[in-house]
């Protein structure tokens, strides 16, 4: 069992890898040619699908390190290395551009590629929710991390929801500054990943 602390860091570093602000102007783009039929049903879908990516890497995570022979401790180390190398393209405010998404079609399958993988749960979620949910066997620590997924997705939700909204009263400066913040404390998180799997590689490290 993990402390409040912990879950928070966890939720806050789940949120930030998901960003759903930052997701807002690549969504503006998937789904300019859409109705609006189809584009509440590619915002269902997208958060589904979210969710169920990130329930399965709780559940199953664990399971698929154990049968490919790959240690927690080193798995941690390659996550910290992949939320850190997405908090350095964060502070720099590197978002999908429109030239890489404007072929796409407009219909509610842009919610599973690129919306879902890789740009709202690839591997920097995937990776974060395994090395969490792995701390603990408690059924308590189960729901709790289950429940910090489901508000990270009720988040995405609530921003996707208010897309038409946001989109006008918020500047691309303002969703630039957002994704900076989350980005510097994803790095945080990425570097105490990268220290905690190193100590438990090399034990004599932890002083």
């Amino acid at each position: 069992m993990l402390s409040f602390a912990e879950y928070s860091q966890f939720f806050v570093g789940l949120l930030a890898i998901v960003d759903p602000l930052g997701a807002i102007p690549v969504f503006l783009i998937l789904t300019a040619r859409q109705s609006p039929k189809v584009k509440r049903a590619t915002i269902r879908l997208t958060v589904l699908s979210v969710f169920s990516v990130l329930v399965v890497s709780m559940a199953l995570g664990e399971i698929i390190l154990n049968v490919l022979g790959i240690s927690i401790n080193a798995f941690r180390c390659a996550g910290g290395l992949v939320l850190l190398l997405m908090s350095l393209a964060m502070l720099q405010s590197h978002l999908m551009k429109p030239s890489e998404v404007n072929e796409l079609e407009a219909d509610e399958t842009v919610a599973l590629v690129p919306l879902t993988i890789p740009l709202l749960a690839g591997p920097g979620a995937i990776s974060t929710v395994i090395v969490y949910a792995h701390q603990s066997n408690e059924l308590s620590h189960w729901l709790l991390i289950f429940a910090a997924i489901t508000s990270v997705c009720f988040c995405l939700w609530l921003t996707l929801v208010a897309m038409p909204w946001l989109s006008k009263h918020i500047t691309a400066k303002s969703i630039a500054m957002s994704t900076r913040i989350m980005g510097l404390l994803l790095a945080a998180i990425a570097i105490e990943f990268i220290a905690g799997g190193l100590k438990g590689l090399f034990p004599s490290l932890a002083i």
